[in-house]
This record gives C-alpha cells, sequence and structure tokens, in this order.
C-alpha cells in the first residue's frame, strides 16, 4: 500500500530546511512524520506547514517548523537518548524528539497545555513520552541525567539546575537572553566542564519559574 503523498507546503518547508543546511535526515522524516494540525487550533490547521509560530493559548505559542528542526538538529539526538524537554506546550515538539529518542521527559508549568498534549501524544502512540506540570526551569532531578535538555522557551540565563542534570558528553540547547530577543545557545557538557555555542538570534516566549523569569 503506497503512502499518501506528502502536502506541498511540507515538501516546500523540508526544501527550505536544507537549503538552510540543515541536513539531518532524521530530524527532517521525524518533523514530517508528526501532523503538526492536530496541535494547532482548528481556524488554523489549514496552516499547519507554514513556517510561522502560531497563538495556541494562555499566552503560549507553537514554534515554527524550522526552529523545531533546527533546535533539534542542534542537540543531536540519539535513539539511546534520555532527553529532557522545557516547556511542553502544544506539544509538538515532544512528538518529534519521541521519534528521534528512547525516552522524552517534558514539563509544562501550565495544567490545561499539559493535558492537551498528553492527549494529542497518546493519540499518536507516543508511548516514550512522560508529561509532567512543574517548574521547567528546575528540571526533572527524578529522571536525571540527561543526554539531552531542550529549553522551548527564553531564559536570562541558562539555568544551573539543568546544566547539573546534563549526562557526560550531554547537549543542552536554549534561548537565551531578555524578554525581547535571544541567542541560540547550546552548551555541551565534556571532561572539562562545559563548552557554550552562539547559533544566532531567536525569539520565544519567556520561561517562567525560579530559574526564569517572574510571573507578571
Amino acid at each position: 500500500m503506497s503512502q499518501a503523498p506528502l502536502p506541498v507546503p511540507l515538501l516546500q518547508l523540508l526544501a527550505k530546511l536544507r537549503a538552510q543546511g540543515i541536513s539531518d535526515e532524521r530530524v527532517l522524516q521525524a518533523l514530517a512524520s508528526t501532523p503538526r494540525e492536530l496541535f494547532l487550533p482548528e481556524p488554523l490547521r489549514p496552516r499547519a506547514w507554514e513556517d510561522f509560530a502560531f497563538e495556541i493559548g494562555y499566552g503560549q505559542t507553537i514554534s515554527q517548523p524550522s526552529v523545531v528542526a533546527r533546535m533539534t538538529a542542534l542537540a543531536h539526538v540519539r535513539p539511546q537518548d534520555r532527553v529532557l524537554e522545557v516547556g511542553t506546550g502544544s506539544g509538538f515538539q515532544a512528538a518529534v524528539l519521541a521519534r528521534l529518542a528512547r525516552f522524552v521527559f517534558t514539563v509544562e508549568r501550565i495544567p490545561q497545555l499539559a493535558v492537551q498534549a498528553r492527549r494529542r501524544l497518546a493519540a499518536l502512540g507516543l508511548a516514550n513520552v512522560t508529561v509532567q506540570v512543574m517548574d521547567g526551569s528546575l528540571g526533572w532531578r527524578a529522571h536525571a541525567p540527561y543526554d539531552v535538555i531542550l529549553l522551548t522557551a527564553a531564559c536570562p540565563s541558562v539555568p544551573r539546575p539543568l546544566v547539573e542534570q546534563l549526562a557526560p558528553h550531554g547537549r543542552l540547547v536554549a534561548p537565551v537572553g531578555d524578554l525581547r530577543r535571544q541567542e541560540l545557545v547550546r552548551v555541551v557538557r565534556n571532561e572539562q566542564g562545559f563548552i557554550s555555542e552562539s547559533f544566532g538570534p531567536a525569539t520565544f516566549v519567556p520561561l517562567v519559574g525560579k530559574e526564569g523569569f517572574a510571573l507578571r
């Protein structure tokens, strides 16, 4: 039985991502295999593969597909990895990660979004994802250490508790900066300590919590 052809906007997006240098076919396949329309409010579903961030309620957004792909590629997620995602939101990034890693633990501070994300992930049969409501800026020590930690919200600096929960050779990817503009940063843990690299500008909603921004 032949598979249904990919929608034209998705094909265009994949071509754009490859042109931008995202060449990890595992990441691109995980993105293409995750129906973004299921993570959007009903009126926005026809626009699922447009490369835009959309509001999902409660002052939160679903990231652009290109940003999801970029952050996932920077994290170098491997099949055996344990991943912590901070900021579940709609659950779309967690769904992409679940297709690449062994286990995904994702934390969200807004209970209503966590409930919605659980339902969507379960509907897709992604049984390797665990969603919890908690202050993500503190991480989730019960399941540490993590090979990958991904923050999908902006932080004023990389939260120390998250860095401490990285496994040896672990990778953390986060948007770091003020409320208007951030830099996408990757921190890698090695035998000598931590190496930090910057990968250009980013714009995310704020990480609210003890190690993030204060709730207004």
